[in-house]
């Protein structure tokens, strides 16, 4: 009787951690395949500077933020403990406004392509910071995986070659405000899983739009007055929409759902969905072209990236699901 009640009461828990390893595996890769688009979308948003980047980014925080509100008024109410507010705080402007503002003000200055690349180091990125956060052990070929995509940005970045076709190339600049929007997203999934865990997901994200919206807001307000509505074509409202509705409500929704279910090391795995999408259409539309340059940076990245992933205790950590 004993085995029996024992295999009974197990099956439904090994069911239901399978059915919440797929719903946090599939909100990844929604969410990594939307951001994948967004390269593309906040490209050309942004090219002709018509909204500063700031002005966008408040939207964003405005709009989405009062979505998440809004739902929240539907949910049963859920108090925030008082000593989780500076750190919902601290995870707003690291996961949000950081990660958000440095990406707008760095994709005008690095090309599609570019920028799909440096995305794909956010394991590595992700791995540096387990090692510094949970002491997680880096490995002689964890090691040498970092050193190889490292040398891949490097060459990126110093290689600079010609665009023939009107594309304009990407600049140290632009590509350090990338390097700086992956760093603060990888921070943000590794350093907040325990208190995004701890929270609904309607709960924390309401919290975190709300606390980047009035800090964000003030620096704003003066360049949104200042712009020129009625001359803006109706495909950049088209890609604001966007922005706003899919790369930031419907992500930053989905983000957490994940971040519940699965590890931050296994989340950052599905950034490798975001260089697929972004340079097939970014090459598709004549946005960007492929040199031997660029194939020959990304092998590098790609290639120290996948020796970090499939080391000994990188796999140890894939294994798990939370």
């Amino acid at each position: 009787m004993t085995i029996n009640f024992y295999i009974c009461t197990e099956k439904p828990d090994k069911d239901m951690a399978t059915k919440n390893s797929i719903i946090g595996h599939a909100s990844a890769l929604v969410a990594y395949a939307i951001f994948g688009f967004n390269i593309i979308v906040c490209k050309d948003l942004t090219s002709g500077n018509l909204i500063p980047p700031l002005g966008i980014f408040t939207l964003r925080s405005l709009v989405a933020g009062a979505l998440f509100w809004l739902l929240s008024a539907f949910m049963p109410k859920e108090k925030v403990d008082r000593k989780d507010y500076l750190r919902i705080f601290a995870a707003s402007m690291l996961g949000f406004l950081t990660c958000q503002v440095t990406f707008l003000v760095g994709i005008p200055h690095i090309t599609p392509m570019d920028c799909s690349i440096m995305t794909a180091m956010s394991p590595i990125y992700t791995m540096i910071i387990a090692a510094i956060v949970i002491k997680e052990p880096i490995t002689f070929k964890k090691a040498g995986g970092v050193a190889l995509s490292f040398a891949g940005i490097i060459y990126l970045i110093l290689s600079k070659s010609s665009t023939p076709g009107g594309v304009a190339e990407s600049t140290p600049f632009g590509i350090f405000m990338i390097v700086l929007n992956i760093l603060s997203f990888s921070m943000y999934l590794g350093i907040f899983k325990p208190l995004i865990s701890k929270y609904s997901v309607i709960t924390f994200m309401k919290w975190i739009f709300l606390f980047s919206f009035c800090v964000a807001a003030p620096f704003s307000v003066k360049g949104l007055t200042e712009v020129d509505w009625a001359a803006i074509p109706s495909v950049q409202y088209a890609e604001l929409a966007y922005l706003i509705i899919c790369a930031t409500f419907v992500t930053y929704f989905l983000i957490p759902v994940a971040q519940k279910r699965i590890r931050p090391t296994i989340i950052s795995m599905y950034s490798y969905v975001q260089p697929i999408i972004a340079i097939s259409i970014s090459i598709a539309i004549g946005m960007d072209i492929l040199t031997w340059q660029k194939v020959l940076a990304a092998g590098m990245v790609f290639g120290g990236v996948i020796i970090v992933s499939y080391s000994r205790s990188a796999r140890s950590n894939e294994g798990i699901s939370e």
